[in-house]
């Protein structure tokens, strides 16, 4: 497959023995495919690509919809509207919403259409310190099948990680026949260089320069994208979450890798070899722990659920390392617990302060597990942003499946922004 952020997701080479025949296209369902060209030819592809992408997009953010209204939606001629919507819906990614109604005026019946949410997915894979999740997604980005794998014991090996992630997967789609794969997307931590496809540096997980995407596309036949998570989930949000629509927008990831990502008309903003958002080290003002760069108070430090867990286990609040035990706790009247999370939360709001001071978004999205699940967690965080800005901090719209749709969101990003490219047929 092409080695570039912006490829779509191109024809899949033959699928290697270890990904199940069901993950191909069932015998029930013939193969989709685009209509021959019959759009004028553009001197610019990228103008193509780019009004591919606002009908579709507009198929997802207002169907059922009259093309007419995507028409005026778009900017486009209603003759090219019909165009594109007719390969898509050849290609099985909208379909019309209902019959025609009878109309007594003169002229052709508006008929709607709408996503086909039922045929296709996407996977996804989120690679965290401690398991990797695997997912299914819809077209819509709702999640369809997930599942969780622990890191084995000891060192985690990247490609021991990976091949069991396209496994899982495999089996999750063993489990959808009627579900055809478009292609898969990997969210991971720590610096990721999209345009490669490889994690360049994982200090936690002790991973550098994996190349992810030529692993999982080796495992799976099918097309990987990769990204890092947090980049994922501002995707994830202006797609199918509370950013859309937004003209700017900040999303702060703070689990045991705390790390941000920016977007501005729609736009994330990578930096060179996708460096943009490493705020791990950022200084925090009367931060106490050291950190692996031999600094006291640097943002990860502080504010990782690591650092969480090992204080709730000093305050003998659980004796594990997995942070919902703190939540738990906290949830049946656990005092020093609800205090653990009400002061992360505070430093949170802090750091989302400072942020807000530098890019000035009109929303930020924030991933904190105390602001996922307790009010008084998130009314802290509000209070250290200040009330003047308070209104504009959310917590993310994905509690229950954050990190599945992270996974999932970097091969959907793919799919909206170049749909003519993202060959259903192929797969």
């Amino acid at each position: 497959m092409p080695r570039t952020a912006t490829a779509h997701l191109p024809a899949s080479p033959s699928p290697p023995a270890s990904l199940p025949p069901a993950s191909l296209p069932p015998a029930s369902l013939p193969p989709a495919s685009l209509p021959p060209a019959s759009l004028p030819r553009a001197a610019d592809p990228d103008r193509r690509r780019t009004s591919a992408s606002a009908v579709l997009r507009s198929v997802l953010e207002h169907g059922p919809v009259a093309r007419s209204t995507i028409a005026r939606l778009t900017g486009l001629s209603p003759a090219s509207v019909t165009d594109y919507c007719a390969r898509f819906t050849r290609a099985g990614l909208i379909r019309e919403a209902a019959a025609p109604r009878q109309s007594k005026g003169v002229g052709r019946p508006h008929v709607p259409v709408d996503l086909d949410d039922s045929r296709f997915v996407v996977g996804g894979v989120h690679v965290a310190v401690p398991y990797t999740t695997v997912a299914l997604l819809d077209l819509r980005g709702r999640v369809v099948a997930e599942r969780r794998l622990k890191h084995p014991a000891g060192a985690v090996e990247s490609r021991q990680v990976l091949a069991r992630a396209a496994d899982g997967l495999a089996a999750l789609l063993a489990r959808a026949p009627e579900r055809r794969p478009l292609g898969v997307g990997v969210a991971v931590g720590g610096w990721v260089d999209r345009d490669s496809g490889t994690v360049v540096a994982h200090p936690l997980l002790d991973w550098r320069d994996v190349p992810v995407r030529d692993v999982v596309a080796a495992h799976t036949g099918l097309p990987v994208h990769v990204d890092g998570h947090a980049r994922a989930l501002v995707n994830a949000e202006r797609l199918f979450g509370r950013a859309r629509g937004s003209g700017s927008m900040l999303h702060l990831f703070v689990g045991n890798v705390v790390d941000a990502a920016f977007a501005t008309h729609d736009e994330v903003h990578h930096g060179p070899r996708s460096q943009a958002g490493a705020i791990a080290h950022l200084p925090v003002p009367g931060g106490t722990e050291t950190c692996a760069c031999g600094r006291t108070g640097c943002l990860q430090a502080e504010l990782s659920e690591r650092t969480l867990c090992r204080r709730a286990r000093e305050a003998g609040v659980t004796d594990g390392v997995n942070p919902m035990h703190v939540v738990a706790a906290a949830a049946g009247g656990d005092r020093a617990a609800v205090r653990l999370l009400v002061d992360r939360a505070r430093q949170v709001g802090r750091a989302v302060g400072l942020l807000l001071d530098v890019l000035n978004p009109e929303i930020v999205v924030v991933t904190e597990i105390g602001a996922l699940h307790r009010e008084d967690c998130l009314s802290a965080l509000r209070e250290a942003v200040g009330a003047e800005r308070a209104a504009a901090v959310v917590p993310t719209s994905f509690a229950d499946s954050v990190l599945a749709v992270a996974g999932g969101s970097v091969a959907l990003d793919v799919l909206y922004r170049d749909p003519l490219g993202a060959s259903p047929e192929a797969n």
